[in-house]
C-alpha cells in the first residue's frame, strides 16, 4: 500500500501521456472488478486518470488518444449557428 509521504517527482505530471499497455492494464483490472482505488493504488496513477480512462472505455470502446478539435472550427460552426443567413465572406471577415 501506498504512503501519503510519496514523493511528487513519483507521481505522473499533467503533460504525460499513460502509454497504450498501461491503459490496457486499467481496463484490465477494472474487468476483474478492482476498484478505482485499488487500480490507483496498483499502478501509481490518480484516480481521475484511472476513471477517465475507464469511462472514455465505456463510451467509445477505445483508450486510443483521440485528436482535439480545434478551436477556429468550433468558432466556425458557432459563427454560422447564430447566423446563418449571412454570406461567407461576411462570416470570413468576422472571424
Amino acid at each position: 500500500m501506498q504512503t501519503s509521504s510519496t514523493n511528487i517527482s513519483e507521481r505522473m505530471g499533467r503533460s504525460q501521456e499513460l502509454s497504450e499497455f498501461k491503459r490496457g492494464t486499467v481496463i484490465g483490472c477494472h474487468l476483474c472488478n478492482k476498484s478505482i482505488r485499488d487500480i490507483s493504488l496498483l499502478l501509481n496513477i490518480p484516480r481521475s486518470t484511472v476513471s477517465g480512462i475507464i469511462t472514455k472505455w465505456k463510451q467509445l470502446g477505445t483508450t486510443a488518444t483521440l485528436p482535439q478539435s480545434e478551436r477556429g472550427q468550433h468558432m466556425l460552426k458557432s459563427t454560422v449557428r447564430r447566423s446563418s443567413q449571412l454570406s461567407a465572406e461576411s462570416i470570413a471577415k468576422d472571424l
